[in-house]
C-alpha cells in the first residue's frame, strides 16, 4: 500500500518539478529576448541611399520639380532650400522628410533609380547648406504618380516634421 503511494508521490514530485523547470526556462528565455531587443539600436536617419521607414507628417513644405529622367536639382531650387533651412533652425527638434517621386515614363526599376537620385540631390544641397546629414531622411514614396499629371509626378517633396 505504502509502495503505491510512493509511487504516485513522485510522479506528482516529477511533475511539479518538470512545471518549475519549464517556468524557469521561460522567464531566462523572455529575459535573453528583452535583452537582446534592446540592444538593436533606435532607427536613426537614413545614411545616403537608405531609405527610413517614416510616415508622412502634414503638407508638404517645398516641391522641386525635375525635368524627365533627370536628376540634376533645378536652378531656382535654391529658395526652396533656404526655407527648409530656415523651417529646420526654427525646430531643432525635428528632422525634415525627402519623397522622390516619378512618372509612368520608363521602366520601373530606372524610374525608382532616378526618383531615390532627385531625393540624394535635395538632400545633398540641404547638407552643403549646412542641414546635419542626420536631419535629412529619404522616404520611399507610397505612390509614385502625382495625380495624373506626369510633370507634377517627377518631383521631391520635403516635410519638416
Amino acid at each position: 500500500m505504502f509502495d503505491q503511494e510512493d509511487g504516485e508521490l513522485n510522479v506528482v514530485i516529477g511533475v511539479l518539478f518538470g512545471v518549475i523547470a519549464l517556468v524557469i526556462a521561460l522567464v531566462i528565455g523572455l529575459g535573453t529576448w528583452k535583452l537582446r531587443a534592446a540592444d538593436v539600436p533606435a532607427p536613426t536617419a537614413a545614411a545616403a541611399g537608405e531609405f527610413a521607414e517614416v510616415a508622412e507628417v502634414g503638407e508638404a513644405l517645398v516641391k522641386f520639380y525635375f525635368a524627365v529622367g533627370e536628376a540634376t536639382l533645378p536652378a531656382d531650387a535654391s529658395p526652396d532650400i533656404a526655407t527648409i533651412v530656415v523651417a529646420l533652425d526654427a525646430a531643432p527638434e525635428k528632422k525634415v522628410l525627402l519623397s522622390g517621386f516619378h512618372d509612368e515614363t520608363g521602366g520601373a526599376a530606372v524610374n525608382a533609380e532616378v526618383s531615390k537620385n532627385r531625393a540624394l540631390a535635395v538632400r545633398e544641397a540641404l547638407v552643403e547648406a549646412g542641414v546635419p546629414a542626420e536631419r535629412v531622411l529619404l522616404r520611399r514614396p507610397a505612390v509614385t504618380l502625382g495625380g495624373g499629371d506626369a510633370a507634377e509626378a517627377r518631383r521631391v517633396e520635403a516635410r519638416v516634421q
